[in-house]
């Protein structure tokens, strides 16, 4: 068993529940723990989304980590509620409180029966999840946290046309398209969470302690009610759908499907998604879809059959094979920090169909780091990289080009804007792989050309 990581391919699973957290209207996030956890969260998510972003902590010390930490959680509680004001607090557990046994829901009822001795305001609605990242990174801690808040608030009601929507760790600008896609399709709809104006909005002629957008408690409701939920998984996290719950609590239908990237995994989505509005794929949709297949055809000499090593967490690499097979490259590692067993699953669920010769079997690889992929890619003879911008150091030492998508990505600008999902995203990442190989090419000649 390996005892020291470096470089690690893992974030921490409380940043996934704050990330949740922001998709909810009028919302503050409160970490049990020290106050280094938050603080580390607060710095990773302000690099890569360029906006404010306050996360609360109950601020742990020395005595608290060996008596428990319930009255400092109180004392928070009570904090956040003067200084914010807020409908909801998101309250997460660390590494910490959740090794000493503090037990969130329980401190929560006794806050509830002593509150009127703690505050005058009115008390907002408080959400527990259990988040320590010992047990599951940042997407662990994402899906348990958008589980979890649909359990919060979901009611059951006479069923409506309206239907439910649960994307990825989509960046704001393809939370955006999604939003689009549903209106031109005439669907009312409910989706959660919802950050794309939390974390990528525009300039404020003062403060907002609280930024405005997100899902509202209102709609929340709703999802209980709904016609059909459709959900972005593959394999690793659906014993944490909120849409399994919602099947089974309220009998509402649950879709689950990859995340949309490539035609094959968009065409299943809007297939699923016109079935569930009962609504044809819009036009815009289609045509799209002719512009990408044609892109295909115009890049196919520059990307056939270059190997590429792909890594992030699980969801995302499953969509990626996916689409890097879709357009002729060769994904021959595929690693994670996260469940690598979960992720070979969902692999093999997209792979159907594909022609995968003994020599183009990917190596899955999960639970390690970048020293870890480093090591496996430098017998591999790769010629590419795509995942996050932590991989950078990788792809300086094996020498070869680095595709940054999804989160994180500290060391580009613009990161809220990358849009990677529908046939729109996928052409604009498409473009941005060919593009790199062609400036690589471009680059490595020693008279250098100025035109294709």
């Amino acid at each position: 068993m390996k005892e020291v990581t470096k470089n690690s391919c893992n974030l921490c699973a409380p940043l996934g529940a704050v990330l949740a957290f922001k998709g909810l209207e009028g919302s503050v996030s409160l970490l049990h723990g020290s106050q280094g956890c938050a603080t580390y969260i607060r710095r990773y998510m302000i690099s890569h989304f360029r906006e404010p972003l306050d996360t609360a902590s109950s601020s742990f010390t020395e005595e608290t980590a060996v008596f428990g930490g319930g009255e400092n959680l109180k004392k928070a509680i009570v904090n956040v509620t003067r200084q914010y004001q807020p409908k909801v607090i998101g309250i997460a557990s660390t590494c910490l409180s959740e090794t000493i046994g503090d037990d969130l829901n329980m401190i929560v009822r006794e806050f509830k029966k002593e509150s009127e001795s703690y505050v005058n305001h009115d008390i907002p609605k408080l959400v527990t999840v259990s988040t320590p990242s010992y047990s599951g990174n940042h997407a662990d801690g994402f899906y348990r946290t958008v589980a979890e808040t649909v359990k919060a608030f979901a009611k059951d009601g006479k069923k409506g046309e309206h239907i439910n929507l649960f994307p990825h760790m989509l960046s704001p600008a393809d939370l955006r398209y999604l939003k689009r896609l549903m209106r031109q399709m005439n669907s009312d709809f409910v989706l959660f969470p919802d950050y794309e104006k939390t974390l990528d909005g525009g300039v404020w002629g003062e403060y907002h302690p609280i930024p405005e957008g997100g899902t509202t408690t209102e709609d929340l409701s709703r999802t209980g009610s709904a016609g059909a939920s459709i959900e972005f998984l593959s394999a690793a996290h659906k014993d944490q759908a909120a849409s399994s719950y919602l099947d089974e609590t309220f009998s509402v239908p649950s879709r689950i499907t990859p995340i949309p990237i490539g035609v094959e995994l968009c065409d299943r989505f809007l297939d699923h998604l016109s079935e569930v509005t009962g609504s044809p794929v819009p036009t815009d949709e289609t045509e799209a879809r002719e512009r990408l297949i044609d892109a295909y055809t115009d890049g196919h000499k520059y990307l056939f059959g270059r190997k590429v090593l792909l890594y992030g967490e699980e969801e995302m690499v499953v969509s990626l094979f996916s689409f890097l097979h879709e357009i002729g490259m060769v994904p021959v590692i595929c690693a994670t920090g996260g469940d690598g067993n979960a992720m070979k699953s969902g692999i093999a669920s997209v792979s159907k169909g594909l022609d995968l010769s003994e020599e183009n079997e990917p190596l899955v690889i999960g639970e390690v780091d970048f020293e870890d992929i480093y090591e496996v890619a430098k017998e591999k003879e790769i010629s590419f990289m795509v995942g996050t911008g932590k991989g950078y150091k990788v792809s300086q030492r094996l020498n070869v080009p680095l595709i940054r998508l999804s989160f994180p990505i500290h060391d580009r600008f613009g990161a809220a804007r990358i849009r990677t999902v529908g046939y729109e995203g996928t052409l604009e990442l498409y473009d941005r792989i060919v593009n790199a190989v062609i400036e690589e090419r471009q680059a490595a000649n020693p008279v250098g050309y100025t035109y294709l």
